[in-house]
């Protein structure tokens, strides 16, 4: 098993790829920033160095690089809270969680409007495990990567919304995902790879969405593992697939009146909370009294749209030094559970902006 150095250039035994070593997540998982700029979690034994760090030679790990939880750099989509390294909440835990179940699924934000509506995909992870994962569609003989982050135990993360043009790509989708437990013993678990076969023509059909233990609203869901063995490529008869294009025809049929213009997309509501843009001046306030003001700000726009379900709300909070996205995070825990929260669009605010989804009413 190869031992790497932090800053070392590496390639991927058996996937095309590579990048440059960030941190070690424990003895057998490297973190490596791709050249997207992804941090991806990877098996220390898929690693070749093609480069070494400095004039370290290959193989050989520095006292400074000393595996740690604490200086381990976290992966793309997880931003602990400032402060709370050393007095991290544990999990709570169940006992069939100790076998691990995930899976993807697809709800409709109008699902009386089946053939215009737009979906949410989100990550369930029903384990007692914190999971690195990525998240791909298949273009030809290459993968894309839609998501990829950290997702925390017993719980569930928005990955994207899609249009009705967008269901295409996800035809073939891959998950990967390695498992582990913090600051406390755990049983190994093998890395999880597995593609699925998503039969997007299910998503015309109203009673392709059923009840499920994640959701309150029905949903479509494909199961990546159960109780620790991986599922793959599911499939749904060729006798529901034709049975599902007669309903879809019997829908386009329909007179176009039934349409309703009004279940377009709803705008997103923007709100930047740089102190500047709220104040002329801030002559006499000091930095808490700043940060209370941008936060009362915050929640006046919570209280003011927390009605209006599956309405999105772009904060732009800077990037900085993750002061004020922290408060914010800390305040839809704590205040506003009801919500979802993810980094909004990089190409469109960097790391400085962070979109909150409302879905439920309160």
């Amino acid at each position: 098993m190869n031992k790497l150095t932090i800053g070392a250039t590496v390639r991927f035994l058996n996937t095309v790829g590579g990048g440059i070593v960030k941190g070690f997540r424990n003895k057998q998982v490297v973190i490596v920033e791709d050249e997207h700029g992804f941090d991806v979690p990877v098996l220390i034994s898929e690693c070749v160095v093609v480069q070494p760090a400095g004039n370290e030679k290959p193989g050989q790990l520095t006292e400074k690089e000393e595996f740690s939880y604490d200086t381990v750099p976290a992966p793309s989509g997880f931003n602990p809270p400032a402060g709370e390294k050393k007095e991290e909440e544990l999990p709570e835990e169940t006992p069939e969680g100790e076998k691990i179940t995930a899976c993807l699924a697809w709800l409709p934000m109008d699902i009386k409007n089946l053939s215009s509506t737009t979906y949410e995909c989100y990550f369930v992870n029903d384990s007692n495990y914190y999971l690195f994962f990525n998240y791909m569609s298949r273009e030809g003989d290459s993968l894309k990567i839609r998501y990829s982050g950290l997702i925390e135990p017993n719980t569930k993360i928005f990955l994207e919304e899609l249009e009705k043009g967008d269901l295409n790509e996800i035809g073939k989708v891959t998950v990967q995902f390695i498992a582990f437990k913090r600051n406390k013993p755990f049983s190994a678990k093998n890395p999880c790879s597995v593609e699925l076969r998503v039969d997007t023509v299910k998503f015309y059909k109203l009673h392709s969405f059923h009840e499920n233990d994640y959701f309150e609203d029905d949903a479509i869901t494909c199961f990546i593992m159960r109780n620790d063995i991986p599922e793959d490529k599911l499939r749904i008869s060729a006798g529901d697939l034709e049975q599902a294009m007669k309903e879809k025809k019997r829908q386009d049929d329909r007179p176009r009146r039934a349409r309703i213009e009004k279940a377009r997309k709803e705008t997103t509501t923007e709100v930047d909370l740089h102190i500047d843009a709220l104040l002329d001046s801030t002559a006499g306030m000091n930095n808490a009294e700043i940060l209370e003001y941008q936060l009362n700000k915050f929640n006046e726009v919570m209280n003011e749209h927390i009605h209006r379900k599956n309405h999105k709300i772009v904060f732009i909070h800077g990037k900085g030094d993750g002061v004020l996205r922290n408060a914010i995070i800390k305040a839809l825990k704590k205040n506003y559970p009801q919500c979802f929260y993810q980094d909004a669009s990089f190409r469109e605010y960097g790391y400085g902006a962070t979109m909150v989804s409302i879905k439920k009413n309160k």
